[in-house]
């Protein structure tokens, strides 16, 4: 043997052990490789299961999910009720682009593939799948995708979205295998989150009922429980705006009573019609309602602009078992969660007991109105048994003194005496009539009784109680017919103060003397537009011209408007106040 086939003999081993060495490496490397994912693995699913809170978890998932297969983009789509997409969490996209891309996606495409089709699905061209349809305006490109569904026992959840491995590289089997290892962890910490949460919230509902219940035995104000439910709601389910409305008397329309929290004064104190708006909607079902977008949503029709920056709503009727007393609204800010039945269920309940607070607000109403007219019997008869009478005695002991004064002066004033004596029996008389005077349909029949309810029954479209002032012979001086017309200009009157003033205070005041009855309404509102004058003011114009009256209108003493109107009284033929 040649001395160089004998080099060249010892040359092939070490070829042969270097090529070994070097597949060594290689393979030790892909298990170094694999170690190292799969503890990136593990800390990925001790990642997603510390957090509780499940708007949390959701991201911490999809932040996890983009970091372990080394996308560029990441989203998780939550699966609602009607089968789209009720949330859409994204990683990689900022805020500025997010913006510009518009509403969130309702589950079209290759994000519907997997909701119709929940099994991985990875992709190394988006575009090429006959699902896709494409991206809207000032959307990222994305290429290289890979998605996988995350269920919550048997349900499926929602979607895990990737797009864009790093380094244009494609998703490959172990990244699939990867993500939906994570996909099991995501559920079971999605599953604790939805206990915590269920938990918590029911212990919040628990003490917002026991807090609302002890605001109704205590006997508070129904607006003040009723701006309690609607903050206890908004708080606890994460509401940007909260609104209660209640039937308008008189009218099929509803109006705003209590608004809070984001652009509240757009909204408070608006009278809309049922027909056409989202809470109307939700009265004439007497059942929630739901909308992810109700600025855009088919029900909202009339009213002004008031749903900017607002997207998901709920409205939820306050009904109990004799009818619907109301509606509460609940609206979140855009691109948030909608709400689902979970949440609108203890929310129906909660609603109930708005409902059960103007029902206990009414009856205290009525009980409060039957003392009154016991103490009204009592004052009555105890201005006639006694007050008259003595009165009546009095006059008739100076009538018979006065042939006993000789002084012209002196008699004429004694006869005064006995005139104006005469002339507060009346007026007693006529006090006791309107005290004594009702049906079983209405708090009176006299003019005094009935412009007191009517007063009371605006109190709750007002969220306050009017003052009231009544002077003079109201229930004799002032004829049935005229007595009608008078009602219809505080109701009327009192309803535009509801409607239009956006006032704290208001104040009626019935003055019968000299043959004229003036009847004037004053609140510390707004004021009337510049040139501006409404129908209904107009029929109260037409009704004083036909009495041969007026109606006047002008600025309040502290603001506001003042509405007088003023007509001819025509006394009774015959009156109560002749001695007997």
């Amino acid at each position: 043997m040649s001395e160089d086939q004998g080099r060249t003999g010892r040359q092939l081993p070490r070829l042969r052990l270097d090529d070994l060495l070097e597949e060594l490496q290689v393979r030790i490397d892909a298990v170094r490789g694999t170690r190292d994912r799969v503890h990136s693995l593990l800390e990925a699913v001790l990642s997603v299961g510390q957090e509780l809170d499940l708007s949390q978890v959701l991201r911490r998932i999809v932040e996890t999910a983009v970091t372990l297969v080394d996308a560029e983009f990441g989203a998780l789509g939550v699966i609602g009720e009607d089968a789209g997409l009720s949330e859409f969490i994204t990683v990689g996209v900022s805020e500025e682009r997010a913006e510009a891309i518009g509403p969130l996606p309702s589950g079209h495409g290759i994000l519907g593939e997997l909701i119709r089709h929940p099994r991985p699905l990875r992709l190394p061209e988006l575009s090429a799948h006959p699902a896709s349809y494409g991206f809207p305006a000032n959307h990222p490109p994305m290429e290289s995708f890979l998605g996988v569904p995350i269920r919550v026992r048997e349900e499926v959840f929602g979607n895990i979205y990737l797009t864009e491995k790093r380094g244009g590289r494609e998703f490959d089997g172990e990244d699939e295998t990867l993500l939906a290892t994570l996909a099991v962890a995501a559920g079971v910490a999605i599953e604790n989150a939805r206990l915590y949460q269920a938990a918590r919230e029911g212990q919040l509902w628990m003490a917002a009922n026991a807090e609302v219940v002890g605001k109704l035995l205590s006997g508070a104000d129904e607006m003040d429980v009723l701006r309690l439910i609607a903050e206890h709601g908004r708080g606890i389910l994460s509401a940007d705006l909260a609104v209660v409305a209640l039937p308008l008397a008189g009218t099929t329309d509803l109006q705003v009573m209590i608004a809070v929290g984001s652009d509240a004064d757009a909204h408070r104190g608006l009278v809309l019609p049922r027909e056409g708006t989202f809470m109307g909607a939700a009265m004439e079902a007497g059942q929630p309602i739901t909308t992810p977008q109700v600025a855009k949503d088919a029900r909202v029709t009339v009213g002004p602009p008031r749903w900017d920056g607002l997207g998901p709503a709920v409205a939820v009727p306050m009904v109990t078992d004799k009818a619907g007393r109301g509606v509460l609204l609940l609206a979140r800010a855009e691109r948030s969660p909608v709400f689902t039945g979970a949440e609108t269920a203890p929310l129906l309940v909660f609603a109930g007991q708005a409902a059960l607070a103007l029902e206990l607000a009414d009856q205290r109403r009525r009980a409060e109105q039957i003392a009154l007219l016991e103490d009204r019997d009592r004052i009555a008869r105890d201005l006639h048994d006694l007050a008259i009478q003595r009165l009546f005695a009095t006059g008739m002991t100076l009538q018979s003194a006065q042939r006993f004064i000789q002084h012209p002066e002196a008699s004429e004033r004694l006869l005064r005496a006995v005139d104006d004596l005469d002339e507060t029996i009346k007026i007693i008389r006529s006090t006791i009539f309107g005290l004594r005077a009702r049906d079983p349909g209405r708090p009176g029949r006299g003019l005094r009784a009935l412009a007191s309810a009517a007063v009371e029954d605006a109190a709750r479209t007002l969220g306050f109680t009017p003052a009231l002032r009544m002077e003079g012979l109201i229930d004799t001086d002032v004829p049935a017919a005229v007595a009608e017309d008078v009602l219809a200009v505080v109701t009327e009157a009192l309803s535009n103060v509801a409607r239009h003033a956006h006032a704290a205070s208001a104040e009626v005041s019935l003055v019968v003397g000299s043959g004229v009855l003036t009847v004037t309404v004053t609140d510390d509102g707004g004021g009337l537009p510049d040139g501006g004058r409404r129908s209904g003011l107009l029929n109260l114009a037409e009704r004083a011209e036909g009495l041969g009256g007026e109606l006047t209108l002008g600025r309040g003493p502290r603001g506001g408007t003042r509405l007088t109107w003023r007509v001819p009284a025509a006394p009774p033929s015959a009156g109560p106040g002749g001695r007997s």
